[in-house]
Formats: C-alpha cells, sequence, structure tokens
C-alpha cells in the first residue's frame, strides 16, 4: 500500500511565492518548479533527504525559472519528486507519494509528481518539471493533463538537477492546451518555423503495448478528431522491438545516473526507498562496454526514427499503457507498469524528439493519455497541435 503526502509542494518549500515582474505572456499565472530547479537560497532535494541535507543552497535561480517569473508568472513553490527523479510512478518512500486529483485511489506518476498534482488539484496554473524516460508524460496521461517534453537541448538545463544528461529535458504541464503554448513562448527561446502536419503515422507495435481499452481510446479519439489530421497510415515503429529499445534506453540511463550520482552514492550511503534502491545497485553495475554496445542501438534508432519522423510528419502511440496503478498495487503490478511504460516513452528519449501528452478519456475511472511524437525542432507545432485538437479531448 502506497501512502499518499498530503500537499505536493516539499517541506522545505520558500516561505513566500516568488513575484513574476512584467506584463509578459505569464502575466497572471502561478507556476510550480519541480525540486530539481535551483532556487536561489532554496535548498534542491531531488527527492531525497539525505541529498538536500548535504547540499548547501543555490546562489542562482535557474533560467528556466528565471524566464517564467520575467515573464509575469508568481512561483508558489516548489513540488515533490520521485527520489533521485529514478522512477515513474511517483511514489516517493520519504516524503510520501503526491495526491492523484483526478483519481484519488491511484498513483500520480512520476518523477513529476508533485508538479502534476499541483496543476490537476488546482494549486497553480502551470508546473515546470523534467522528463528523461516520461516524468512529464506519464504523469500528464495519469493525471488527466496537458504536458510537453521538449525536444533534447531546447531548453536550457542551466540550473536544473541532472540525471541521465543525453537524455533529460525540461518540460511543464497544464490543465489546458492555452497555458501549455503560452509557456513555450517563453521556454522555448523563440519560435521555430512551423511545419504543417501532412502526414500522421499510428504505431501498431505501440498499441500492442497497451491494455485494449487504452489501444481503442487512442483509435476512438482519432476518429473523433478525424477533420482535424491527415488520414493515419499504420507503422510498426521499432524493427528490433520495443522492447529492445526499452532495454537499449535502460542501460544508457543507468550508465549516466551512476556517472551523475554514483560518487556521492558511494560516499553517503543514503537511505534509498524500494525500487530506487534496486536501479541504483543495477546502475552500479553498468560496464562501460555494455553502454557502449547500447548506444550502437541508439544510433540505429535515432537514425530510424530521422527516417520515419521527417517535418510535417508525426507518430500517435498511447502515453502510457493502461490507467495508474492503484494505490494498493504489488510492487510486481507497479514494476509491470513501469516495463510496459517504458516501451512506450522510450522512443522520444534514444531520438531526442519532443513529445505531447493529452488527455482523451478515462477508462476504469481513470486518465488515459494520447501521445503524439514529433520530429526534432516541432515543438511549436505540437503545442498549435494541442489547442486544435482540445475541443475533442479531456477526461
Amino acid at each position: 500500500m502506497t501512502e499518499t503526502s498530503a500537499s505536493p509542494f516539499v517541506a522545505h518549500d520558500p516561505e513566500r511565492p516568488l513575484q513574476g515582474t512584467g506584463d509578459g505572456p505569464l502575466a497572471g499565472l502561478t507556476v510550480a518548479v519541480k525540486d530539481c530547479y535551483d532556487i536561489a537560497g532554496e535548498r534542491t532535494g531531488i527527492g531525497s533527504p539525505d541529498w538536500l541535507a548535504d547540499h548547501a543552497p543555490p546562489a542562482v535561480t535557474a533560467d528556466a525559472v528565471r524566464r517564467v517569473l520575467d515573464a509575469g508568472a508568481t512561483v508558489v513553490g516548489k513540488t515533490v519528486c520521485d527520489e533521485f527523479m529514478y522512477s515513474i510512478t511517483g511514489a516517493n518512500a520519504h516524503y510520501g507519494t503526491p495526491l492523484n486529483p483526478r483519481a484519488v485511489d491511484r498513483l500520480p506518476g512520476g518523477s513529476s509528481s508533485g508538479s502534476a498534482s499541483a496543476v490537476a488539484g488546482g494549486s497553480c496554473d502551470l508546473a515546470l518539471g523534467t522528463d528523461t524516460g516520461g516524468s512529464i508524460r506519464i504523469p500528464a496521461a495519469l493525471c488527466g493533463l496537458y504536458g510537453l517534453r521538449t525536444t533534447h537541448g531546447r531548453v536550457a538545463m542551466t540550473g536544473i538537477q541532472s540525471m541521465a544528461p543525453s537524455f533529460d529535458s525540461a518540460g511543464w504541464l497544464a490543465p489546458g492546451p492555452g497555458v501549455l503554448r503560452a509557456a513555450g513562448r517563453v521556454l522555448l527561446g523563440g519560435d521555430a518555423e512551423r511545419r504543417p502536419i501532412g502526414r500522421v503515422l499510428l504505431a501498431t507495435d505501440a498499441l500492442e503495448v497497451a491494455d485494449a481499452e487504452c489501444a481503442a481510446a487512442v483509435e476512438d479519439f482519432l476518429a473523433r478528431a478525424a477533420s482535424e489530421l491527415p488520414a493515419p497510415e499504420l507503422v510498426r515503429l521499432a524493427a528490433e522491438g520495443l522492447a529492445a529499445w526499452s532495454e537499449c534506453f535502460r542501460v544508457i540511463q543507468a550508465f549516466e545516473t551512476w556517472q551523475t550520482f554514483g560518487a556521492w552514492i558511494t560516499a553517503h550511503r543514503p537511505t534509498l526507498g524500494a525500487g530506487v534502491d534496486e536501479r541504483m545497485a543495477f546502475a552500479a553495475t553498468v560496464e562501460e562496454s555494455a553502454a557502449a554496445a547500447a548506444r550502437m542501438l541508439r544510433a540505429a534508432v535515432t537514425a530510424r526514427l530521422r527516417d520515419v519522423l521527417r517535418p510535417g510528419t508525426v507518430v500517435i502511440l498511447p502515453t502510457a499503457p493502461c490507467p495508474a496503478p492503484l494505490l494498493r498495487a504489488s510492487a510486481g503490478e507497479v514494476q509491470h507498469f513501469r516495463t510496459r511504460s517504458l516501451q512506450l516513452t522510450c522512443a522520444a528519449g534514444l531520438g531526442g524528439l519532443p513529445q505531447l501528452s493529452l488527455p482523451i478519456r478515462r477508462v476504469r475511472s481513470a486518465p488515459v493519455g494520447l501521445s503524439v511524437l514529433g520530429w526534432r525542432g516541432a515543438d511549436e507545432t505540437l503545442l498549435d497541435l494541442a489547442c486544435t485538437l482540445a475541443r475533442h479531448a479531456g477526461v
């Protein structure tokens, strides 16, 4: 049984909101910030009380936080995240698991769990997060929100604690597409060239990973939105299989995560929660030779994605394979959810691609989401598409 937390905000939250300046695109809006973003004078904990205790407050605020403040938003707090950001369930053994306001008996998804909880619960208009293996997209789907993982490198990670740097991307969550797009105007650093979407591919191998009800929800949504999109063409995305792509991602992520945190963990021996403990133990065993072999497959995957996702083409797939696991789910059930989810999220990480998740309906009384995977630099196009599809979406 997973215990929920009364608040999506961290206990070491700033004592007062940080007021924005100016009358930019986010003027009058409130923003929450995942506890891996630095705020000058406030400690950054990344979901670990031991890390929090050992690190001094930063002197400089993260570039992304500074941008939203300069655009007029008020930062109302820092949000709980999964420990070391090494989970997509939303459970945190130390701080409790933020409530999923749209499905109170279920997990919120992670690792941007508190960010999703805060937006879904109405505590803020927008929340910043990060996405390595699904940490924006999964909580967006499970909490019935809009979420964007940006093109890798598109948003500066300055002042954001990294995990697996070749995968880490900034992102954000909002209750609707208008605020999501407004945040893009601020954070994407100027508009890229917008390409009209001329081709839509439906990933059949991704549908096969999902529960039948969730696969049907994706197909039903495409039928409802048929007037907004080119007719979908069926494609099998992964010749090697999505399980092979996911394993490739898992090995590289583990290797890079240990490069980031391994020396500190070895020196300080922090108390790690279940799941994270096992993943860190695996990460410590991944040798350079294994990572190099995985990077070879990654290069082939990236070439495949570049060929499929030419500018103007998008791929549709379920964001998550099923609704959020119940709070009372067993460890085995949660791990099964994680394994299947990573088969759906790994493509964006491996290819450094942007991905939009939008809410499309409820299955078993809980939200599910649809994802649109775009070409590198398609971020603005995806945000525009979210606004176009919104009248067919929602939970």
